[in-house]
């Protein structure tokens, strides 16, 4: 058998640090423990979203202290991103994460279970213990978040036609896991919370998590491992200065005339041995191995350009004056996805639009059948959607889908990722027919001055949490998939991180937006678009306005998917 039937040809490693074997190593088998510990994970983030209950403090400090930690763990990833790419590896860095996480849930559960008659005079143990214990918790949601995607598709092959189709299918199920977690968080662990006290309600996923910990570390035999590359910041800086400083130097014509180490030398190396296997790839990449470096962000190349003899046969030049081509060509393809990935911002304004589609909810018929709805429990149904249509993509949707297109997987990333954008768009225009409907019921039942329900049922917000749902199945697994096939081999956790860090900054942009547009429209004795009173307000313009940004950055999606040259191999 050769050896490319019997190893993995993607650069990764076994336990012992030797080529991985296709046979004891990977798939499906390794990724089980994987999502274990990214659901347990995830459902103590969810699950955490109601400590403000626990903590007994004001609603205004509540609502303070939790918005700052949810902020905190959508900036830890680029930490623990940095971290595993460049020294501790993926695993490592779950392993060391899913630790500080449980240990963290083990001091809330503390701070829930000590008696509120104990204090002191500084700080109390319950406020101490919450402090330390949300801490830890966003420090080591930072840590999983970002390796946990990547680490599960690191253990299929892309070499293989049969695991790069099981690496797919391994991306629709990671969301699956997460969202499957948030909707038992949201019931039965608040159940749980509200009936057997918040003792049981965060020790219940402390045990999770501690068991997530033991699956990670029972299964390292069957896990493959991508080596750290070192740190791709510095790397990144050293091409960014090395081509500064050459800024009146000619690039040749022959980019084999460009510095290059030998794939045994090279700190990151993953991109050559990606080819080592596969005879027929071999030729391939040989064949174009002197069209390597891409025309764009040609400027770059400069770094690389060797000025002198002296430099041409030192056998370690300055990294900060002469760079490799591996590392320019590492700038680059980062170059190239950046603007793809800052799309997120616009798009995850939809879903940090939910308060809003609930305050909408709160003034229409709540009653189904005498049963009253709280508008927030339709948030379950955007949940729900993902549930149900996550699985059944690759198994329904791909085979009807691929018929159209032509491509296998039925979407390419960059397809994908615009699909899910419309239905975002859509959800805005559902809320926006639905708002403007309840305003003329109100003004034609003389309800405008009224600060009371508008007889029109809630459920006609169904479509916009559907659309919401739809939305981020193909968009949210989109960006998982293209940051880990399109980015840089050594950067990829980074890559993983960026998706987290648009969601922090499609929050601030919506934050941004309600209070300028709420200073402008309440000029002139105006009640303005979003008053405390809906029915005086104009809430349909607002989510027409979101609405029509979402259209141009679908836009912007398109304009960026012509310009995008994929990365070689993928």
């Amino acid at each position: 058998m050769q050896d490319h039937e019997r190893y993995t040809c993607n650069g990764s490693v076994d336990i012992r640090g030797h080529s991985a074997s296709k046979k004891h190593t990977g798939k499906w088998r390794a990724c089980y423990s994987i999502l274990d510990g990214e659901f347990c994970g995830a459902m103590g983030y969810y699950g955490l979203g109601y400590l403000s209950m626990v903590q007994k403090k004001s609603n205004v400090a509540a609502a303070s202290n939790i918005a700052s930690w949810q902020g905190t763990c959508y900036l830890t990833p680029l930490l623990g991103a940095f971290l595993a790419d460049s020294y501790w590896g993926r695993h490592r860095t779950i392993v060391i994460s899913l630790t500080m996480f449980t240990i963290g849930m083990v001091l809330l559960t503390l701070s829930a279970v000590i008696p509120a008659s104990m204090h002191t005079r500084v700080i109390s143990p319950q406020e101490f213990l919450s402090s330390l214990g949300l801490f830890l918790t966003a420090l080591g949601l930072g840590g999983m978040w970002p390796c946990v995607p990547t680490f599960g598709a690191d253990q299929f092959d892309d070499t293989d036609r049969a695991e790069k189709v099981q690496k797919e299918l391994y991306y629709n199920w990671y969301y699956f896991t997460v969202n499957g977690s948030f909707f038992l968080a949201s019931t039965l662990l608040v159940w749980v919370q509200d009936n057997c006290g918040w003792g049981w309600g965060f020790g219940i996923p402390t045990l999770f998590s501690a068991i997530g910990i033991a699956g990670f570390l029972a299964c390292m035999k069957l896990y493959r491992y991508q080596k750290p590359g070192g740190s791709a910041l510095t790397r990144i800086c050293q091409v960014v200065v090395a081509a500064t400083r050459k800024l009146h130097v000619d690039v040749p014509d022959d980019s084999s005339l460009l510095y290059e180490l030998s794939a045994k030398e090279s700190a990151i190396s993953i991109l050559l041995s990606t080819f080592r296997c596969n005879f027929s790839a071999s030729i391939f990449f040989l064949y174009f191995s002197d069209k390597l470096t891409t025309f764009a962000f040609r400027f770059f190349d400069r770094a690389a350009t060797i000025t002198s003899s002296v430099e041409k046969f030192l056998d370690t030049p300055n990294p900060w004056k002469l760079c490799t081509v591996t590392q320019v060509e590492e700038l680059k393809i980062l170059a190239r996805i950046l603007p793809v990935l800052l799309t997120g911002i616009i798009f995850n304004t939809a879903e940090t639009l939910f308060p809003l589609f609930i305050e909408q909810g709160e003034v229409m018929d709540n009653y189904i059948h005498g049963f009253f709805i709280p508008p927030a429990t339709l948030t379950t149904f955007n949940c729900l959607c993902i549930l149900i249509l996550a699985p059944s993509y690759n198994k329904v949707l791909v085979p009807i889908l691929s018929r159209i297109t032509g491509i296998n997987r039925g979407l390419s990333e960059l397809q994908r990722i615009g699909v899910g954008m419309v239905f975002a768009m859509l959800a805005l225009v559902s809320a926006a027919l639905v708002e403007m409907v309840r305003l003329d019921i109100a003004t034609k039942r003389g309800l405008v001055h009224r600060n009371s329900a508008v007889p029109l049922s809630i459920l006609w917000q169904g479509p916009q949490y559907f659309f919401v749902g739809v939305a981020k199945v193909f968009t949210v697994v989109g960006f998982i998939e293209f940051a880990y096939k399109q980015s840089p081999d050594a950067i990829r956790s980074l890559c993983q991180a960026c998706p987290l860090i648009m969601m922090t900054l499609g929050s601030y942009l919506v934050s941004i937006m309600l209070k300028f547009i709420n200073s402008v429209t309440r000029k002139r004795g105006s009640h303005g678009w979003i008053p405390e009173n809906l029915n005086e307000g104009r809430l349909d313009q607002f989510f027409w306005l979101m609405a029509g940004l979402q259209l141009l950055n679908v836009l912007a999606l398109v304009y960026c998917a012509t310009r995008f040259r994929r990365k070689l191999g993928t």
